[in-house]
């Protein structure tokens, strides 16, 4: 069992550097992991820190749980701002510390009155070891907090206003990743070094969302055609609830780039998914999330000011569609008894997350780590596995919108310091979309 107190010198380096921490230091997934594999984070602590909305709340709400989480609390988290990237942080909390040996040898831990459990009622999350880190040891990797369960008494309460999601599978998933270009085709496409991070973390969060996950890697415009035309023809998307579909890849305003250079229309995939067809998933939500750029355009982000926000442009309304003048015989369909039968619009029943917003490049090295992948995929990946639980996907991805609007690029002396990045989907579903993660519907 742990100590309750933090020793007195390392709990006034960390009130010493609090103003700076809580500014500059990035809580993502993998430091908080960190710290709950060295037993100083409980799982609901984690849980808490990372609902917080913001980044500066997030360090705040860690800044409060450390020093009340032992004498080894200090030295773990020191090593984990190390392993994310954030050694400067760890070398001014260091510097910061008292240097007399003697002293610190003297302190004995500060005893509190703030309780340290023993026992989690969630159950416990594996602990870093060659099994349960798969393929990967590098500790700058993605460790994964399990899928929040959903409960009984939200899936009944929830039940009546959203899409059936009860099956098992709950839908079948496909990842398409391009990370590497051909460099005689596309030699102005680049490695996208972290993309295989990308479509494992999707694999592994899909998976625990009860999808069955298929990953394909490095296909050609063809390939990714052909690849996408026999998913979307499965026929066992007749006996699940949803599918879902990720494309991964270099790309330009509505289109993905095959690893030859050659484009894929998302407009034909979306079309490849819609009523007419792919009748099996007629009423199903069906999901796409698009991690490529959209532009050539860097987001340098401006400075807040006071003062009401700007409002859209009037023309923003005006697209119409303008399809006028077709005769009622052309429109009605009908069985073959002559009733009218019941008709959808072409397309409907889908949402798509993009990662950046028409007419941005987020395809910069200062958005993609090369060990933590995007930071779309990061935060959709934390969203789904702390968020599922108790919120519907739009609500999810207005979330993964407010983290990705806190993030800042990262790269002194480049033109990618500081830059911004901004994510949107958009969506015709219409019902609330729940993953209803772990539940059974027949007990």
């Amino acid at each position: 069992m742990l100590e309750c107190g933090m020793l007195t010198r390392d709990r006034k380096a960390l009130q010493r550097c609090s103003a700076v921490l809580c500014k500059q230091m990035v809580v993502d997934e993998v430091l908080i992991q960190s710290l709950q594999a060295d037993d100083i984070l409980t799982e609901s602590m984690a849980e808490s820190v990372m609902a917080e909305p913001t980044s500066q709340k997030r360090s705040f709400r860690l800044l409060l749980l450390l020093p009340k989480r032992g004498p080894k609390a200090f030295s773990s988290f020191c090593s984990a701002l190390r392993d994310t990237e954030q050694k400067h942080l760890c070398d001014l909390l260091t510097q910061s510390a008292p240097t007399d040996l003697s002293e610190a040898h003297r302190e004995s831990p500060v005893k509190t009155s703030y309780p340290h459990p023993t026992q989690e009622v969630i159950p416990a999350k594996r602990l870093r070891s060659l099994d349960s880190m798969e393929v990967s040891l590098d500790t700058d990797s993605p460790i994964l907090t399990p899928v929040y369960p959903c409960s009984h008494e939200f899936y009944l309460s929830h039940l009546d206003q959203s899409y059936k999601m009860n099956s098992t599978p709950r839908g079948l998933a496909l990842v398409i990743s391009n990370v590497a270009f051909d460099p005689l085709a596309a030699p102005e496409l680049d490695l996208r070094k972290g993309g295989e991070v990308d479509d494992e973390v999707l694999r592994k969060v899909f998976t625990e969302l009860d999808y069955m996950v298929t990953v394909q890697r490095n296909l050609t415009a063809q390939d990714m055609r052909v690849c996408i035309e026999s998913f979307s023809r499965r026929p066992e998307h007749r006996t699940v609830d949803s599918c879902v579909l990720c494309l991964l890849s270099h790309g330009v305003e509505g289109a993905v780039y095959g690893t030859d250079g050659q484009l894929l229309q998302l407009d034909w995939v979306f079309e490849s998914f819609d009523n007419a067809h792919c009748p099996l998933l007629q009423n199903k939500p069906k999901m796409f999330f698009i991690q490529a750029c959209r532009g050539e355009d860097m987001d340098c982000g401006v400075e807040q000011i006071d003062g009401p926000s700007r409002t859209c442009s009037p023309s923003c309304e005006q697209l119409d569609a303008g399809r006028e003048g077709q005769s009622d015989a052309n429109l009605r369909q009908r069985d073959d008894l002559g009733r009218p039968r019941i008709k959808l619009p072409q397309r409907s029943d889908m949402i798509c997350g993009f990662a950046s917003l028409k007419g941005q490049n987020i395809c910069t090295a200062a958005m993609r780590n090369t060990k933590r992948g995007s930071w779309f995929v990061q935060d959709l990946n934390t969203v789904l596995r702390l968020r599922a639980k108790d919120s519907h996907l739009a609500d999810m991805l207005v979330q993964v919108n407010s983290r990705i609007k806190e993030r800042e690029g990262h790269a002194p002396g480049t033109a990618h310091h500081r830059c911004k990045e901004m994510s949107e989907f958009t969506s015709s579903l219409c019902k609330d979309l729940y993953f209803f993660p772990k539940h059974e519907s027949h007990f």
